[in-house]
């Protein structure tokens, strides 16, 4: 991982995920680039003078969070950018240019107060994200000794696999430990024993890559709630996803399963956008 882009609007909570973006960085020896986003408008400005010092404050801002914060970071380059624009589209266009490998972002929660716009646009980054997505919420406790536990929920869509070679790579980047969570939304035995079939082969792969692990199998009316309080009670320090799961009859009002995990869940979560797998078949 070379670069991380961490998502910047001189929140208490976007302070707290850059704390967290060089605590991770400085176990993968990244660089960081802190974006803010100038989202307003025109019509928002009365004058060209107002711009400008919007705009020198904001410079001013990031001067003084780089004189604060570059010497924590120990291995790479702290550096920021200011873009004008949406927020989430802006972030994700900042990581295509750097070829960013991971995306941070804080979060207040669904319940929490939505300061500036890092509250409201946290699932959008996730879902507009170019590379993966790491969000966390304003109030958790940053360890000094990183991530030393990944709980990784796999369920009967083809894409929940995909999460897998970069949850490995985080947990060798920190020595951390995987937890397979095998999620039954159903009751159904054909679609259960395809759920065991998926987590086999992810802890055949977790195992070929010399991560410590183990498997767990649990029903799940809420995917969402079973993924919070199983990642609770192994003591998570982060929840592997991908932004496109099952969707329950219990859980489909509540929006996108990622949607809901980055609102709710206490504990980090790493979100990845799934990709097309192609397949040529000879006739």
């Amino acid at each position: 991982m070379k670069e991380i882009v961490v998502a910047i609007d001189f929140s208490k909570g976007s302070l707290h995920a850059l704390d967290y973006a060089i605590e991770f960085a400085n176990h993968v020896k990244s660089n960081i680039m802190m974006v803010w986003v100038d989202s307003h408008t025109n019509q928002d400005f009365a004058f060209s003078a107002e711009v400008n010092e919007f705009r020198e404050e904001a410079v001013k801002n990031m001067d003084e969070i780089l004189k604060e914060k570059k010497g924590k970071l120990k291995h790479g380059k702290l550096s920021y950018k200011l873009r004008k624009g949406k927020v989430y589209q802006e972030i994700a266009n900042q990581a295509k240019y750097n070829d960013a490998s991971l995306i941070i972002a804080g979060t207040h929660g669904v319940t929490g107060y939505e300061e500036f716009w890092i509250g409201s646009n946290a699932y959008r980054i996730v879902s507009y994200a170019p590379c993966p997505v790491i969000t966390v919420r304003y109030d958790f406790n940053i360890q000094r000794d990183g991530i030393k536990t990944i709980v990784l929920p796999v369920d009967s869509t083809l894409d929940t696999r995909q999460k897998v070679p970069f949850s490995v790579e985080v947990a060798k980047a920190f020595n951390a430990d995987i937890h397979i969570l095998a999620l039954y939304s159903t009751t159904i035995k054909a679609v259960q024993r395809k759920v065991d079939n998926y987590a086999r082969q992810v802890q055949k792969y977790i195992g070929d890559s010399g991560v410590n692990h183990q498997l767990e199998s649990l029903q799940a009316d809420n995917i969402t709630n079973v993924a919070i309080e199983y990642a609770r009670r192994v003591d998570a320090d982060l929840i592997a996803i991908m932004t496109e799961q099952e969707t329950t009859a219990s859980n489909i009002l509540l929006g996108p399963f990622a949607q809901q995990m980055v609102n709710h869940s206490p504990i980090p979560v790493l979100s990845i956008q799934p990709k097309e797998i192609y397949s040529i078949s000879t006739r």
